[in-house]
């Protein structure tokens, strides 16, 4: 049995390198020719991704019951989509993903105060830089006259979004600093305002920003001498979009020539007072219940796919054919060994090369699958507490092998197995989350938008908190009900 499995795992490991081989090939062949832009025009279509959680560049506004994308950079995406006379699209996800989505052509263009890196610049093209607002570091209010310049900073904490130019800074040009990447920027502000950091690293308009709308913020200059080709906001490509570059720099040349930059900051600060008039929970509650439909349709979709693949697999386990135990065995264990977080990000990513599947249904499709190894070795525990008499019995009825899994065993061991099930549905409701990396709507991503939103840090995450406490609640005495009925059953 141990050979059949160790030849399982590597024909699945052969298999999986043929599929990242694949990948890599259509990868190459997209920059081949270059029909980036006459792609946009046949669609009529401009895909921006963003990631809305960094004002004034790109925040969510809910304004009469309607929630909208709004910020500097929506004025620059939208300008170049009305110069292309197409339609602009914007997909919002984690500021980490962005160049991702762009590498695997989810998007047409990124944009999101992303700095054009000679690093980043080895995997996508970039568009003239549109804006440079500079560099600055956050701190306490209370800390202002502890750290006054950067050089007061040394040997201190430092935050900043991981995979920014603020971060790579921070490293390099901080001695003794230790640096702290998180993925969201109010997560990094909430960990400055409860001194878990000293400073954050971050562009001097989102420091503007932060600081005007928290009284207990402070800034300072970063006295970076940078590269001017590196510093400043510019779009993401693909890589080999000259077409698309060439139209996205006229369009920015026009910004630049009549400063239109300054006009978008200003109206993006028009559309941040609509978010501070009432930052109330109560306000953003439509927020909060859009959040709690996604995660409840991810978890029961995710739910029903995942017992189904789970018996599925459970039952190749009892087969009698070495190729169809291996194959059980083999996913059940890669799954199993996987993050989740790695998992959905595959789907939608990786195998997005070669079709390209929504974000929702990604995110149901990785978190399915992902249940479906846990709940196979439930059941498995299930069917193996079985006593064998009832095997037995069953078989001197004249039941065949199928009919007595389907009418005695399944039924008695699912009985068993129903509180560990239980467990598993529960589980999946919070692990559900983490589809929000993907640009799933779901309840944790409302909360960071609302976060962002309202500059509030921790009441988002308490409401989010409690939100979750009442669904897995219910569930859990309505599991303990129907477990309560099976044992009175029996």
């Amino acid at each position: 049995m141990n050979i059949i499995i160790k030849k399982c795992i590597k024909a699945g490991t052969l298999i999986l390198l043929a599929a990242f081989s694949l990948i890599a090939i259509l990868g190459i062949n997209t920059y081949a020719a270059d029909n980036s832009l006459k792609n946009v025009e046949q669609r009529k279509e401009l895909i921006v991704v963003t990631s809305p959680d960094y004002p004034p560049y790109e925040f969510q506004v809910n304004q009469n019951g309607k929630e909208e994308v709004k910020g500097m950079d929506m004025d620059v995406a939208n300008k170049i989509a009305r110069d292309l006379h197409v339609k602009l699209v914007v997909k919002s996800m984690s500021f980490d993903s962005l160049l991702v989505a762009i590498e695997t052509g989810k998007a047409d263009m990124a944009i999101g105060g992303i700095n054009p890196t000679q690093e980043r610049r080895q995997s996508v093209d970039f568009s003239k830089i549109y804006y440079n607002g500079g560099q600055s570091f956050l701190i306490n209010k209370a800390d202002a006259n502890k750290y006054q310049s950067r050089k007061n900073l040394s040997n201190t904490k430092i935050g900043a979004q991981t995979g920014t130019l603020q971060y790579d800074l921070a490293k390099k040009k901080i001695p003794g600093s230790s640096v702290k990447g998180m993925d969201k920027t109010t997560d990094l502000i909430l960990a400055l305002k409860t001194h878990k950091l000293n400073a954050l690293g971050i562009e001097t308009p989102s420091a503007e920003a932060y600081v005007k709308n928290d009284k207990s913020l402070a800034m300072i200059p970063s006295g970076y001498n940078l590269n001017v080709n590196e510093v400043g906001a510019a779009i993401a490509m693909k890589k080999g979009s000259t077409s698309l570059v060439k139209a996205a720099n006229k369009s920015i040349d026009q910004i630049k020539k009549h400063n239109l930059t300054e006009k978008y900051l200003a109206d993006s600060g028009k559309y941040m007072k609509v978010n501070t008039v009432n930052t109330s929970m109560v306000h953003y509650l439509p927020y909060f219940i859009k959040g709690v439909e996604y995660t409840a349709l991810i978890s029961v979709l995710a739910s029903i796919f995942g017992v189904i693949l789970g018996v599925t697999l459970a039952l190749l386990r009892f087969s009698k054919s070495k190729l169809l135990r291996g194959i059980s065995i083999s996913y059940t264990e890669f799954v199993r060994g996987t993050p989740l977080m790695v998992q959905v990000m595959f789907v939608y990513f990786g195998i997005g090369l070669i079709v390209n599947i929504p974000a929702l249904l990604s995110g149901i499709i990785a978190v399915s699958l992902n249940s479906g190894a846990y709940v196979a070795e439930i059941i498995r525990g299930g069917i193996n507490s079985v006593a064998e008499g009832q095997s037995e019995a069953a078989a001197s009825l004249g039941l065949s092998k199928s009919d007595m899994m389907r009418f005695v065993v399944l039924p008695q061991a699912f009985k068993n197995i129903w509180p560990a099930l239980g467990n598993e549905f529960i589980s999946l409701i919070k692990e559900s989350s983490i589809v929000s990396i993907i640009g799933v709507t779901d309840l944790i991503y409302q909360a960071n938008i609302v976060r962002a939103d309202t500059y509030r840090g921790v009441m988002p995450i308490f409401v989010a908190m409690i939100i979750y406490f009442i669904i897995t609640f219910a569930l859990t005495r309505l599991l303990n009900y129907y477990e309560g009925k099976m044992k009175h059953a029996g």
